[in-house]
This record gives C-alpha cells, sequence and structure tokens, in this order.
C-alpha cells in the first residue's frame, strides 16, 4: 500500500495511463471511462459500508432491506452484477467491456437519478487492459480518512489536462462527469 495519497494518485494514473497507451485514444476520449471506474468503485464501497449497517440493524428484527433503505442513507442501490467485486472476480475470458457495460446499465436502472449519465463505452477497449484497470483501482483504500475519491478525481482531471496539452483552466469536463459529481454531492 502507498504510503501516501500522492504515491497512490500516481500509481492508479500509471494504469489508468496504459489504457490510453493501449487503446490509441486520446486523452479526452478515455478519461470518462477511467472516472466511471473510480466512481462505481467508490458508489459500490459506500454501498457495502451502508449494506454492514443495515443487516445489523435487520438481524435485530427489522423488515427486509430495500433499495429504498440504501437511498434513505443516501447511498446508491448497486445491484450484485454492478459491483466492483463482481467485475473484479469475472472469470478469465469474461467479456469484460460488456460486463462493465451492463454494470452501468443496472445501476442507472435502480437509481434513475444516473438514468443515461454513466458511460457505457467499455468494449472499445481490449479485455486484458480492462482486467488490469480494474484490478489496480480495486487497491483505491476508500476506508482512509478524508474524501479520497475526491482527492483522485481531481487529480486525475489535472493529468487528462496535462495530456491534452492544456492548461487547468482549459480543461472541459464532459457533462456525464458533471452530473455525477452534482450527484455525488447530493447524495453526501
Amino acid at each position: 500500500m502507498p504510503s501516501n495519497n500522492s504515491d497512490l494518485e500516481k500509481r492508479l494514473w500509471e494504469a489508468a495511463d496504459q489504457l490510453r497507451a493501449n487503446s490509441g485514444l486520446k486523452s479526452s476520449e478515455y478519461s470518462t471511462p477511467v472516472l466511471g471506474l473510480i466512481f462505481l468503485k467508490y458508489a459500490d464501497f459506500k454501498f457495502s459500508e451502508a449494506k454492514k449497517e443495515l443487516e445489523k440493524k435487520q438481524k435485530s428484527g427489522r423488515a427486509k432491506i430495500s433499495k429504498l433503505n440504501y437511498q434513505a442513507k443516501g447511498v446508491l442501490y448497486i445491484p450484485e452484477k454492478a459491483s466492483y467485486n463482481y467485475l473484479l472476480n469475472l472469470p478469465e475470458g469474461s467479456n469484460i467491456g460488456k460486463a462493465v457495460n451492463n454494470a452501468m446499465k443496472l445501476i442507472e436502472e435502480e437509481n434513475s437519478n444516473l438514468a443515461g449519465v454513466l458511460p457505457k463505452n467499455y468494449t472499445q477497449f481490449e479485455n486484458d487492459v480492462l482486467v488490469a484497470l480494474i484490478r489496480n483501482f480495486a487497491g483505491i483504500p476508500m476506508d482512509v480518512k478524508g474524501d479520497v475519491f475526491g482527492k483522485i478525481y481531481e487529480y486525475f482531471l489535472g493529468k487528462f489536462s496535462m495530456a491534452e496539452g492544456q492548461r487547468g483552466g482549459e480543461f472541459f469536463t464532459p457533462i456525464s462527469i458533471v452530473k455525477l459529481i452534482n450527484i455525488k454531492v447530493r447524495i453526501k
């Protein structure tokens, strides 16, 4: 595990940059899928934490856990086949791009405020590149103090901007990512 967030950010960026190197895409074309995977990792972590808490309450005699219970906690509902661990543990030879696209669709179906927002262009990438990226992002320690997701996201935006040869103020965030940021702010 990296000794600080800077080491973690650099390690994750190197993994994400492999997507660019192995796909021939510009940073403006691969930034959204990369940030989508980071978002999925964060949303799944929040969902898992809420699930643990809700299951403890359920054992004490409460009613069955529903999607509404998660929403009441300000957490996105993540179906099993959309969870980060599900994607991480897919058998070798699986179509990872198709599975990630499906995960994003399932999340949108369960969380209507995300309809049409999440990236679903993962089939354009080679399986081995996506597998490496998913495995690397699995190492994001979401349980440390502070907003690790926000810091990594901000770091990546700056790196994507630099990769495009633009100054910080000239990088325009894709509308889908702006919507994700707004949703993240609303569910906090």
